[in-house]
């Protein structure tokens, strides 16, 4: 499924393609409308003109005000930016921490790292700031109105607030339920070389496999975490298409005419 949905970026990671996956009324997302991407602040000049040629007119940036501050976007050529922030202020994905900060918060207790991220699920789909942030996505979405040319929306490793963003996204366009969470699941091949070098820094800096396990559980996605989000969409809101509806607002009307235009 990796084969063609990776993009050819040099800097950057975990750079996908929603095109081609199957809707259960028997559609097809069209290519080259809808990308998933960690952050662009490493974009070189040649891979921001790549992005422009492939057809990137929107960047939406999930990410908090002080990632914006510390790593800018390079937006491709000709692209608007849209900063729609899911946090109202810090990252709680921790995508952005030092490792003395995560040190601190992740040296005693192998299961801090999953629980915390479990939580971040339950709140991106809960709180206030993560309701607006995917509204204005969707407006954005909406507005995306000629073929060939992409969305891009992203945070800052291109798994978590992207990850459900992806999944209102495929969600709201009728994909099978199992290709989304698929979908989700991909992030890991991409990020697993940096994990795993990652880990091996740790225990060569001297840190325990306690902690090692907390970071592999930060930097990684894992189907339960997306499984956190859809329960308490489900207990709480009564399923996807009612959350789409009541809580981001999205009316019959909005919802066919994103199949109009994402789907074929």
């Amino acid at each position: 499924m990796t084969n063609n949905r990776n993009l050819n970026v040099t800097g950057g990671l975990n750079f996908r393609e929603l095109g081609g996956y199957p809707t259960l009324d028997n559609q097809t997302v069209k290519w080259h409308k809808l990308l998933r991407t960690a952050g662009l602040a490493g974009l070189t000049p040649e891979d921001q003109q790549h992005l422009s040629q492939y057809g990137v007119v929107a960047d939406v940036d999930f990410r908090s005000k002080d990632e914006q501050t510390m790593a800018p976007d390079r937006v491709p050529v000709g692209a608007t930016y849209h900063f729609l922030p899911v946090f109202p202020a810090d990252d709680q994905t921790d995508a952005s921490a030092t490792e003395a900060e995560l040190e601190q918060r992740f040296n005693g207790d192998d299961q801090a790292g999953y629980r915390h991220m479990v939580d971040v699920y339950q709140k991106m789909i809960t709180l206030p700031s993560a309701q607006a942030a995917y509204h204005d996505f969707f407006a954005t979405l909406s507005a995306n109105d000629t073929a060939q040319q992409s969305v891009l929306f992203h945070c800052t490793a291109g798994k978590d607030r992207t990850g459900i963003g992806a999944f209102l996204a495929l969600s709201a366009l009728n994909v099978d339920p199992q290709v989304i969470k698929t979908d989700y699941l991909l992030t890991n091949q991409n990020v697993m070389p940096k994990v795993e070098a990652q880990s091996d820094a740790a225990r060569r800096d001297g840190h325990t496999e306690t902690f090692v396990t907390n970071i592999r559980a930060l930097s990684t996605v894992n189907a339960d975490y997306l499984d956190a989000a859809i329960k308490v969409i489900n207990t709480q809101y009564g399923g996807v298409q009612d959350y789409l509806h009541d809580v981001l607002k999205l009316s019959r009307n909005d919802l066919n005419n994103l199949k109009q235009l994402y789907l074929d």
